[in-house]
């Protein structure tokens, strides 16, 4: 069942010349935006942990169980499309484990974690398969999917098992209230989709072109974008909702769809796609396009350092929700990440929001004195702050105050608000990214949106 949400985000900006007053400033790739009252402040750290941190690698045993161990399963984009995410992502959720078995498990049970592969939507098999695989292995928790159509894909599954599923990067607005046992910790896309439109308009471009495939991701994204541009008095010019010029997923050139666009004579173009967009950003660059007037979003803002010739993309901006998580929280994750796999980590996307889904789950589960999915579907909210709680930063803090008889808000990393009624986070950030000359993508501000129904 896909419910209809009654709830909207706030915008943003009121009209493009708000944005500025809104954004907060950064520098170069010395630097680090500032802070506001909310959001989590970056410090530089020496070295990769501090040193008292002794991390774990906690995998599931085989034949292990909720009955008596917190299992934390994953279905993470370990192939596919969006397989530069998993990395991050995977590693959110093995440091959460080592971190809460650190404090001592949950009510004396050790955490462990499993994560299953996601694939995409090009075969959807490898969802389904992993969702079965985690049903049978009666985990407590399933953090995932990356992509919202992978999600829709088996969250009916999950929900008709009493399964708990917490996506850290899900936007897509059809999932908002769509489940009791769906959750997320990424904000759906009204809040990105009308930062990114606002973007586009306060940089002075009023007429856009789409190049996005036909995803439940990049069509409401899409529609968000063109709403926000056309309501600050702009027009799409190609790729606009209706018009049926969106790609299917997985499709690998793109002449007929650049072309198209290109001569729709827009301003700027914003390219909403996932791995294809490494066969797009060439066909562009190829037409003389101005690369600076190119937009993504958090499906395709990412390092593309190895991927195209120098300055490709520099210029050319894209959007990540999500806070920049504090220096410290990346240089231990990197540490964790070359712990368990001997390697370190060169993109963070959603890794915070992985974190903190494991941990509220966590959390979740201590609350309700079990390690069941139905317990952590029923404290979920609360140990987010949803019972005005007393404010805590981590595990072992919020597993003491709850001790000692208090209601907790759990503030983590991605620090987003308090799970509202329809399961989303009631505010969240979203970062703006610039690319440089190396075409690598940098942080240069950061926007905070409310959600109200």
């Amino acid at each position: 069942m896909n419910r209809s949400t009654t709830s909207h985000w706030v915008k943003l900006m009121a009209g493009t010349a708000a944005l500025g007053l809104v954004l907060t400033a950064c520098g170069s790739e010395d630097s680090e935006p500032e802070a506001t009252d909310n959001e989590p402040t970056s410090e530089s750290s020496e070295s990769p942990a501090p040193a008292d941190d002794e991390f774990t690698n906690d995998e599931c045993a085989d034949g292990s169980s909720n009955a008596d161990t917190f299992k934390a399963g994953g279905i993470l984009p370990l192939t596919g499309n969006l397989a530069f995410l998993g990395p991050p992502e995977v590693a959110g959720v093995g440091m959460a484990v080592s971190d809460i078995n650190a404090a001592g498990g949950v009510n004396g049970a050790q955490a462990c974690h499993q994560i299953e592969d996601s694939g995409d939507t090009t075969d959807l098999s490898i969802s389904t398969a992993s969702a079965r695989k985690l049903i049978q292995d009666e985990a407590s928790v399933v953090i995932g999917a990356a992509s919202s159509s992978v999600s829709l894909n088996f969250v009916d599954r999950l929900t008709a098992a009493k399964v708990t599923q917490v996506s850290p990067a899900n936007t897509a607005v059809d999932l908002s209230g769509y489940s009791d046992f769906y959750f997320r910790t990424a904000p759906p896309d009204g809040i990105q989709g009308n930062a990114l439109g606002s973007l586009i308009s306060s940089d002075g471009f009023q007429k856009i072109a789409f190049i996005v495939f036909s995803d439940t991701y990049g069509t409401g994204l899409r529609d968000v974008v063109q709403e926000t541009v056309e309501a600050g008095g702009g027009e799409c010019t190609y790729g606009c909702k209706g018009d049926g010029d969106e790609f299917p997923a997985g499709q690998t050139t793109f002449s007929s769809e650049v072309s198209a666009a290109v001569n729709s004579n827009p301003d700027a173009i914003v390219i909403l796609a996932f791995d294809e967009t490494k066969a797009i950003v060439p066909e562009l660059a190829s037409t003389g396009w101005d690369m600076s007037a190119t937009y993504f979003s958090d499906g395709n803002t990412a390092d593309y350092s190895e991927d195209f010739e120098s300055g490709t993309l520099t210029g050319a901006q894209g959007t990540i929700p999500g806070a920049d998580a504090a220096q410290d929280f990346k240089d231990r994750l990197i540490a964790w990440n070359e712990f368990a796999f001997g390697d370190g980590l060169t993109d963070f996307a959603y890794a915070a929001e992985s974190y903190d889904a494991t941990i509220l789950a966590a959390l979740a589960a201590y609350k309700g004195g079990a390690t069941d999915s139905e317990t952590v579907q029923q404290n979920f909210a609360a140990v987010s702050g949803a019972t005005d709680g007393e404010e805590c930063t981590s595990y072992a803090d919020c597993t003491a105050m709850l001790d000692e008889g208090n209601e907790v808000r759990y503030v983590g990393p991605s620090g987003i608000g308090p799970i509202d009624e329809e399961n989303d986070p009631s505010s969240a950030f979203v970062g703006i990214y610039t690319f440089n000359e190396d075409n690598k993508n940098e942080l240069t501000a950061t926007v905070e949106g409310q959600k109200q129904s």
